[in-house]
């Protein structure tokens, strides 16, 4: 298949090729491991070893602008833009205030001593030595920029039930198709319940798109045949068909309505049990024009439902665990993923999106004749992770304690069961390949926790806990070891390659820190991404973590305005590389969901790198963030020191 986009599309699209190679580094001696761009005309570098030409398949990066944004630094306005990852090595920098050049630069941020609330920058690159059109930012002056919301109308249930809405998990793409991300939200009712809790009725789930001014393209209502809640109504935001402007999609059902006020299916339709569970009716996939929010597609959803308890129950606890992603399945245009069962069977299914028509790929089901009794099935998780692990150019999918290849057959399975967390990564740089941490629920797994080679499965450590080990992640905190440091609920810190630093995990406050990571500050390294309870509302305030070699974590960021979603796990709406240079945005719902704030770092870096949004593992990491347990994205290469 020809990667060129359309005649009749005449805009610059980059060509991402990921190697991963040595630092880009301005005035420090630090070490990392960091990816480099080219054009596709390019020639990587040598050496170019194996893992290398994996990662160096040809894939139409998103065509993004320079993301200037500008906020109160101490000393100061911290600027900062995007490099791309499609600029020329030697791309260089110049920035303007109030139409003043005030520094020429190959860095991509800077601090502006003469900054301040009024002050006004414009950001060009230089090219060949040519100035190239960048963008225009004012400052934040209070430190974030609050995005309006209209928060939808509550109502009642036909149980009598009122609810009201809160926003929830967000998602992010170029909706159309000016270089700038646009946002998703998820509303959700408040009494919005896990697919285990049968007997509630819950308020429809909607989805709104926003720019980040605060104006709303549309909005999208799920009805009351998709019950609410984190396993049933995960939603992908991605560039499907190539036309430079994301789509939407998402599981829908009858009664479900667009922006245009368009029905899906039978309008009159009810598929709402006597108590209030849905584990009958039809059941769709469709995808949402991501200017308009209007319906261009809808095709029967698989994997489909069946019986209930072709799941592995009667009552549709376990049909109803449903999670989604994007993939690379060819290598050159992305799919998207559906999946369905976690705790007895699994089945997933890959659609491709070509503007008019969905189509579906593939699907693998554990029951299939093919794979039925070869141990795939108990083994999925709460949350997912896409990687090309198998040097092929293409990406699988990771579900769990087992992976599927890129054209839907089983890749491998560690038979270690179920577990509600996994990072996929170069966890540990001395090893070849990607690595996988993840953690086990069956208290008589043969690990608690463990790090498995993410191309074959085979485990290269780990603890066997005899507990349900609930949460786990793995972050470079310190360059006092080499790689990732990792840690769970099931006790301990470790190294990436299994060694025991402390009996203790990170904490602040008397309360263990393992839910999201963050590049926030101006090092290398990853702080944690938290929130603190306050009061006895199911929310937290967010707080930033720094690991400085000890248990207690210092904190170097708090907002107590900033909401956290999802109660016990404490997540903000999105954490992703939104703006700016390559460390990451957060943001937060406000108390009342009448605005989400972003936040964007203060800090100075002397570490110039490409956005991370140009990273193939991280892109689809952040689509499918919001999906299950929501987890952070991770990069394909190592980002730390060490």
């Amino acid at each position: 298949m020809s990667l060129a986009p359309p005649p009749t599309h005449r805009r610059r699209r980059g060509r991402l090729l990921a190697a991963a190679l040595a630092a880009v580094l301005v005035g420090t001696g630090a070490s990392l491991a960091l990816d480099r761009f080219a054009d596709a005309a390019d020639v990587l570098p040598a050496p170019a070893n194996k893992a290398t030409k994996a990662l160096a398949a040809a894939r139409i990066a998103e065509r993004l602008d320079r993301g200037l944004v500008a906020v109160p630094a101490d000393g100061g306005t911290l600027v900062t833009w995007r490099m791309l990852g499609n600029d020329p090595e030697g791309v260089s920098f110049k920035l303007y205030r109030g139409g003043e050049l005030i520094e020429e630069t190959h860095k991509t941020n800077y601090l502006d001593a003469r900054g301040g609330p009024a002050s006004t920058y414009e950001i060009r690159a230089v090219v060949n030595g040519k100035e190239k059109p960048g963008g225009k930012a004012r400052v934040w002056g209070s430190g974030h920029l609050d995005i309006p919301l209209q928060k939808p109308a509550g109502g009642t249930t036909r149980d009598g039930v009122a609810y009201t809405y809160s926003a929830n998990d967000t998602s992010t793409g170029d909706l159309d198709g000016d270089g700038q991300y646009e946002l998703v939200v998820k509303w959700v009712p408040s009494n919005a319940t896990d697919v285990a809790n049968s007997g509630t009725c819950t308020g429809p789930t909607v989805y709104d798109a926003y720019e980040l001014s605060g104006k709303r393209l549309w909005r999208v209502n799920l009805g009351t045949n998709v019950r609410s809640g984190s396993h049933y109504d995960s939603f992908q935001v991605f560039d499907y068909d190539r036309d430079g402007k994301a789509e939407m999609a998402v599981r829908t059902s009858d009664g479900s309505k667009d922006a245009a006020g368009t029905v899906i299916g039978d309008r009159n339709a009810s598929h709402l049990s006597n108590n209030c569970a849905v584990i009958s009716g039809a059941e769709y996939l469709s995808v949402f024009n991501g200017a308009s929010g209007k319906v261009m597609d809808s095709v029967p959803f698989e994997p489909a439902r069946g019986s209930a308890a072709d799941w592995g129950d009667t009552w549709g606890n376990r049909e109803g665990r449903l999670l989604s992603a994007t993939a690379y399945l060819d290598g050159t245009k992305p799919s998207m993923v559906f999946t369905r069962g976690l705790y007895a069977r699994t089945a997933l299914a890959a659609y491709d999106w070509n503007g008019s028509d969905l189509t579906r790929r593939w699907k693998f089901d554990s029951n299939s004749s093919s794979n039925r009794g070869k141990g795939y099935d108990q083994q999925g998780n709460h949350n997912l992770a896409v990687a090309d692990v198998d040097g092929d150019g293409k990406d699988e999918i990771m579900y769990g304690a087992m992976a599927v290849d890129d054209n839907g057959s089983g890749l491998w399975t560690t038979k270690l069961g179920h577990g509600d967390a996994l990072h996929v990564g170069d966890l540990n740089p001395a090893r070849p390949g990607l690595e996988s941490f993840n953690v086990h629920e069956h208290k008589d797994s043969a690990y608690g926790f463990e790090m498995h080679d993410a191309k074959t499965g085979q485990v290269l450590w780990g603890q066997k806990t005899g507990t349900d080990v609930g949460r786990g992640i793995c972050a470079d905190l310190t360059r006092q070891h080499a790689g990732t440091e990792c840690w769970s609920s099931g006790g301990g810190l470790y190294t990436a390659a299994g060694k025991k630093i402390s009996d203790s995990v990170p904490g602040f406050g008397g309360g263990a820190s393992y839910n999201f990571a963050i590049w926030w500050d101006g090092d290398a390294n990853r702080e944690l991404l938290d929130h603190r309870w306050s009061g006895s509302a199911k929310s937290g305030y967010g707080q930033v973590l720094k690991y400085d070699g000890d248990s207690e974590l210092s904190r170097i960021w708090h907002d107590q305005d900033a909401k956290s979603n999802n109660w016990t796990k404490g997540s903000p709406a999105l954490s992703a590389d939104l703006l700016g240079d390559w460390r990451e945005e957060m943001i937060w719902r406000n108390a009342d969901s009448t605005a989400l704030r972003l936040y964007s770092t203060p800090h100075p870096t002397e570490y110039r790198l490409p956005t991370l949004m140009h990273d193939p593992v991280y892109r689809t990491g952040v689509a499918w963030q919001n999906t299950g347990y929501n987890q952070p994205p991770q990069v394909s290469y190592y980002l730390g020191t060490k």
